[in-house]
């Protein structure tokens, strides 16, 4: 299980997905129901559909850890859990448009979103390979 490197990949991610839970992706100011602007920070807690999809990516990337055995269902979930932390990093954007503009930056701590589809990424090319390795030494028997 740990011995692959995919699983190492797919550790990291699920932590970024968790890390992304607490830590701030954009801060800045905002214009409040009252018309009065106030500093805020921008990260999955702050939003339903963010929480949800930032949490499924996490438990997604730690289920398919332990996937090892059956390849083919590991690198399909992988697979959609690597279109939800997309589509998670689509809405983190789209987010940052209900700030004011210009009175406000992306932190440091958004590298933990930017980084897992990456991370999902180079756990896939993992699985693929060991795939690959698989069938050859089925081909050599």
């Amino acid at each position: 299980m740990i011995q692959r490197l995919q699983s190492i990949w797919l550790l990291l991610a699920a932590a970024a997905a968790f890390c992304s839970l607490q830590f701030s992706f954009y801060s800045g100011n905002i214009i409040a129901a009252n018309q009065a602007k106030s500093f805020a920070a921008l990260n999955a807690q702050s939003n339903l559909l963010l929480l949800i999809l930032s949490a499924g990516v996490g438990i997604a990337s730690l289920i398919s850890v332990f996937l090892y055995k059956n390849r083919k269902t590991q690198l399909r979930i992988v697979l959609v859990t690597l279109l939800v932390s997309i589509i998670n990093l689509v809405l983190f954007f789209t987010q940052t448009k209900k700030f004011v503009p210009g009175e406000g930056n992306y932190n440091l701590t958004a590298i933990f979103a930017i980084i897992v589809p990456v991370f999902l990424i180079l756990a896939m090319r993992g699985i693929r390979r060991d795939e690959k390795l698989v069938k050859s030494l089925d081909r050599l028997r």
